[in-house]
């Protein structure tokens, strides 16, 4: 029980990663608020996370939907020991053929929405409590058609170490967590067929040394151990769970 006692947010935990996350901070006594962008699929999460949960919808990558949840957990008056910024855009494409529009909607969603979303929730985290952020391994490798991906993921390891600086008075952890390659739904997203997301699973393994895809409970194990007092002195940081992808 690694996290009895402790009310963690957890965004983007209808599926992948996130629902994992969820899935063991409950099994460890947390009491979790999670967010997902469609209403049903809160519903249906809900059902299975049970009473030590609270799923609210939002589309992080609207600040005009993050008011509306900012404005549900004060009326709530729920402090957090632990917030996970895991909803994100996962987007692929050849440099020449990205759009404006393509562009903003990554940056949207994953650096602009996770930085006004600690700032509207500052006063709601409590002292010593850890704020973790979801980069990706692409950040150290030159993987083709994934430039802007690469640049929001980038940003959000600087953000970790500037507001982990700027926000020690207050002593909340920031760090990173990155994982590599997992098998979650967005695979489905960059495929059209299912022959092309084998194509696509089989071509990723060979980038991990390891020659597999993460299962996402691997990943929610690292959040578990960040999340908890075990990694008190971790600040400011990047854990890469990667499958030595970006060491080996």
């Amino acid at each position: 029980m690694r996290l009895k006692d402790k009310t963690v947010l957890i965004t983007g935990a209808t599926s992948g990663i996130g629902f994992a996350a969820a899935q063991r901070a409950i099994q460890e006594g947390a009491f979790v608020v999670f967010t997902g962008r469609n209403p049903d699929q809160i519903v249906l999460t809900q059902e299975q996370f049970g009473s030590q949960s609270l799923g609210i919808q939002c589309d992080h990558s609207s600040l005009a939907s993050q008011d509306h949840f900012i404005e549900k957990m004060q009326q709530l008056s729920i402090k957090f020991d632990v917030i996970y910024i895991n909803a994100g855009s996962v987007s692929h494409e050849a440099f020449g053929q990205w759009t404006v529009e393509q562009f903003d909607a990554i940056f949207d969603t994953n650096v602009k929405g996770p930085f006004f979303l600690i700032q509207r929730l500052l006063p709601m985290i409590k002292p010593h409590a850890s704020v973790i952020l979801c980069g990706s391994t692409s950040i150290h490798i030159a993987l083709e058609k994934s430039s802007v991906y690469a640049a929001s993921k980038i940003a959000l390891r600087s953000l970790v170490k500037t507001l982990s600086r700027e926000l020690l008075a207050q002593k909340i952890r920031f760090n990173l967590l990155s994982p590599g390659p997992t098998l979650t739904p967005a695979l489905n997203k960059v495929a059209s067929t299912p022959a092309e997301v084998e194509q696509l699973k089989a071509s990723i393994e060979n980038l991990v040394p390891i020659q597999r895809l993460a299962d996402p409970v691997e990943i929610a194990n690292a959040f578990i151990y960040l999340a908890s007092d075990e990694a008190r002195f971790i600040v400011g940081s990047e854990l890469l769970v990667d499958g030595g992808v970006a060491n080996l």
